[in-house]
């Protein structure tokens, strides 16, 4: 069995703000968001769907009992400051209207190494 191995260092993540329903290229903007993500070899991303929200246009979104509507969504985006810095050109042509947030962080990573033994 492999052992656990600590990976610190600094990073950038990266918060894009917009509503579930933006698209680009016919596919919801999140998942095109994704697609663009992994193209650029970036080490993660992942979707979070808001409760209630609004941005700069103060419209309130939120998801009504009979029908859908236009809820918030955020991707957040995590990797070196030169490939966020990569990405930041695509998400200008596919964003419309929307907030993205940068910001420094320290990322503590927890991986398994094959072939090394855990110290009792």
């Amino acid at each position: 069995m492999g052992a656990k191995v600590k990976l610190q260092g600094k990073a950038k993540m990266l918060r894009i703000h917009f509503g579930e329903d933006d698209k680009w290229q016919n596919k919801p903007l999140y998942e095109a968001i994704l697609m663009k993500c992994r193209e650029l070899d970036i080490a993660g991303a992942s979707v979070f769907r808001g409760i209630e929200g609004y941005g700069a246009s103060t419209l309130i979104r939120k998801r009504h009992l009979l029908f859908s509507s236009d809820r918030p969504i955020m991707v957040s985006v995590i990797d070196t400051e030169e490939k966020i810095r990569m990405l930041i050109p695509a998400l200008d042509q596919m964003v419309n209207e929307g907030l993205i947030a940068m910001s420094d962080v320290e990322v503590i990573r927890y991986v398994h190494q094959e072939g090394v033994r855990s110290q009792p």
